[in-house]
């Protein structure tokens, strides 16, 4: 724990900076005071601000989830390219999303900059992330200028994302690393970054006014989660295990169902109209009467859902921003025909699109998720696009040989590695 006399010397003096004695900025400076101030220490590590699928949640709820991949192709490659990472974080200064080559995650993973962490200047102490928040300015922070000495080996600059319409800070993007992210074009980078996404927020909105989109629409959470929770204007609904099923069900159809098929496709060829016309009641009862029709069974709103986006990215080639919205497969517990069908064409088309790219990153962003996990074919795509110079050879060639052998390929797969 560093001393208060330690600190106040930091504060009033220098600090050193590449071998070099550098005078203390005094932004840098009162942003120390109050860290101070919030009780902090030098070995204050950031909490985690989420549990289990509480981010996934939140973040496909945010505004800025519209223009992450967006962001992600501006910033987040170049980040990768300058041994970064680039983070985006709600205005309270949660990471709802970072990004960067595996090896870098991992190093920043070591300071809890990873997602779902709390880097609020009161948190954690002098930052660019939680500073820029604070003094609503793109900040950059160089390494010793961290108030905590966990960080100090790392650089970081960023800008806080506005509101276009309200003029509300929205959240914040930030890129984090070493020298690169010290220098002035970094700055620069992420400023520009925060201007692009702010334009495009007020292209959506143009957009949504123009199409009479009043933002009265309901929105599905169903990836990853034994249930859907789903957003009704101002609330929040966790349903039943049946009800989710519905509600997919009705989603994946905008054109409605008739009885017969939604009963078809809820509880297969036996009919259970009856069971369905009971389910279907309490369902209205519980979204609204203005919400459902009956003939044929179909939601009268808008609807937006975490699974239908991420095929629409697969549509648009978007893989990158499927596999960050795929949190897993759709209602995995549910048996339901229909739900059955939409999960497995989902999580196939996933999976090819995982084996046809040459990006090394997103194959393993797939090997590390739940559907990739024990994915042989994957596993040995990944390893045929790294170099065996690559930190990750020696785990990826571990996990190849553990799958071929449980997949009785034990015989051949010495000799194919071997080869390699």
């Amino acid at each position: 724990m560093e001393s208060i006399d330690r600190w106040l010397h930091r504060r009033h003096e220098e600090f050193v900076e590449g071998g070099e004695k550098q005078p203390v900025r005094g932004l840098v400076a009162a942003s120390w005071d109050r860290s101070v101030a919030a009780g902090l220490h030098a070995d204050t590590a950031a909490p985690f601000a989420f549990q289990g699928n509480e981010l996934a949640t939140y973040r496909a709820e945010h505004p800025l989830s519209a223009v992450f991949p967006m962001l992600y192709d501006v910033l987040g490659r170049a980040a990768v390219d300058s041994d970064c990472v680039m983070a985006v974080g709600d205005s309270g200064g949660r990471l709802l999303w970072v990004c960067g080559r595996p090896d870098v995650l991992r190093a920043a993973d070591g300071i809890h900059f990873s997602e779902g962490a709390w880097w609020a200047e009161r948190q954690v102490g002098t930052n660019a992330l939680g500073t820029s928040l604070e003094v609503t300015a793109p900040v950059q922070i160089r390494s010793a200028e961290h108030f905590t000495v966990l960080v100090q080996p790392w650089s970081c600059a960023a800008a806080p994302i506005y509101d276009p319409d309200t003029q509300r800070v929205l959240g914040v993007v930030d890129i984090t690393g070493g020298a690169d992210a010290s220098s002035p074009q970094s700055l620069a980078l992420v400023r520009a970054a925060a201007r692009m996404a702010e334009a495009e927020l007020g292209r959506l909105t143009v957009l949504r006014k123009l199409n009479g989109d009043t933002g009265h629409r309901i929105r599905i959470s169903a990836l990853g989660r034994p249930d859907a929770e789903l957003r009704v204007e101002d609330r929040d609904l966790r349903l039943s295990r049946r009800h989710s099923d519905i509600v997919v069900l009705l989603a994946e159809h905008p054109e409605g169902l008739t009885a017969e098929e939604l009963s078809d496709a809820l509880y297969g060829e036996a009919d259970h109209r009856s069971s369905l016309r009971g389910e279907m009641t309490r369902l209205r009862a519980l979204l609204g009467a203005d919400v459902l029709d009956s003939r044929p069974y179909r939601f009268r709103r808008d609807i937006a859902a975490d699974w239908l986006e991420t095929a629409d990215d697969l549509d648009s080639h978007l893989l990158s921003s499927a596999l960050r919205r795929y949190a897993g497969p759709l209602l995995p517990q549910s048996d339901a025909p229909g739900v059955v069908a939409s999960r497995n064409r989902l999580e196939n088309r996933m999976r090819a699109d995982v084996l046809r790219t040459h990006d090394v990153d997103l194959v393993v962003a797939w090997t590390r998720s739940y559907a990739g996990v024990n994915d042989l074919s994957a596993w040995e795509h990944q390893m045929a696009l790294l170099s065996p110079t690559s930190p990750l050879w020696p785990s990826t060639q571990s996990e190849v040989r553990r799958l071929r052998a449980d997949y009785g390929l034990s015989e051949h797969a010495d000799r194919d590695l071997r080869r390699r």
